[in-house]
């Protein structure tokens, strides 16, 4: 089984941090790749952002779909799950936002959950997908902690401890669980719920699980009317026509000149591509930084 996990803005950082923690969950059978945009949002924390991380998450979707080994599910790893909707339009495989995950979970393991995230002005954005997940009656608590987004990259910083007061507050209040609302708290999860005393989901590793056991229950997309293919797919900004329709468009590997292909590490594969290892797929060369 092959899960694609989608970092919608373009740290290579936090990608990496993303696919460590899916890899601690994900079964032996289960490859994890993840990929992240060249060009965009340095870190969704606006509307604006969120616009890019749609487009990004679609045209990463796309790209792999249209390539030769096309993923089993695939994993949007950004708590405003952005470009959801159209992303389950364009594929038949499973998609899952990890905020949509993390609160389905959180509330399976407690009665009420709490959710503790970054900027104050993502609260609206939050509180939006919990009405639309339908969790209004088990959410008790939005926090936001005040943390930009790419501070969570310095794991030496104050971040834990910052996010561990808000957790236990929101547990004080009647949160039997906390949910972290940014991807770039996945690593700390383990830590935070030994700190807090009542179970912390990180909705990386609860959408690796839900994406994974969907494929093993042959659950796909629905092709019913709402995520029915679109009548019409709009090419990105950039992108022309040519073989199969797809040409190099916006997006660009990392570090990497524009005609360069991008080729991911499968694990245990050597840093310098030895003989006798297998490059990973890229979704499509020149577009995105892979890791495998």
């Amino acid at each position: 089984m092959r899960i694609l996990l989608i970092n919608p803005n373009t740290s290579r950082a936090m990608t990496e941090k993303i696919a460590d923690a899916a890899r601690e969950v994900a079964g032996p059978d289960v490859l994890i790749e993840t990929v992240c945009p060249a060009t965009g949002a340095e870190a969704i924390e606006s509307h604006i952002d969120e616009i890019a991380a749609a487009a990004a998450v679609v045209e990463a979707i796309a790209a792999d779909r249209d390539g030769h080994d096309p993923a089993d599910a695939y994993v949007i790893a950004c708590f405003g799950d952005p470009g959801l909707d159209a992303a389950r339009e364009i594929v038949e495989a499973p998609v899952v936002g990890i905020a949509e995950a993390a609160m389905h979970l959180a509330a399976v393991s407690g009665r009420h959950f709490g959710v503790v995230t970054t900027l104050s002005r993502t609260l609206g954005r939050a509180e939006d997908l919990v009405a639309r997940y339908g969790m209004e009656r088990a959410c008790v608590s939005l926090a936001a902690t005040g943390i930009p987004v790419l501070d969570l990259e310095d794991t030496g910083s104050e971040a834990v401890t910052t996010i561990e007061r808000y957790g236990a507050r929101a547990a004080a209040d009647g949160a039997d669980v906390i949910v972290l609302g940014c991807a770039g708290m996945a690593d700390l999860c383990a830590e935070l719920t030994a700190r807090i005393g009542v179970p912390v989901v990180d909705g990386v590793a609860a959408a690796v699980g839900m994406a994974s056991g969907m494929v093993r229950m042959g659950l796909r997309t629905s092709k019913r009317d709402e995520y029915a293919r679109p009548p019409r797919e709009p090419r990105p900004a950039g992108v022309s026509g040519g073989a199969g329709g797809r040409e190099r468009g916006a997006f660009h590997a990392l570090g990497r000149s524009v005609d360069a292909p991008v080729h991911g590490e499968r694990p245990g594969m050597a840093a310098d591509g030895a003989a006798g290892s297998v490059p990973a797929p890229s979704p499509h060369a020149g577009d995105f930084a892979v890791f495998a």
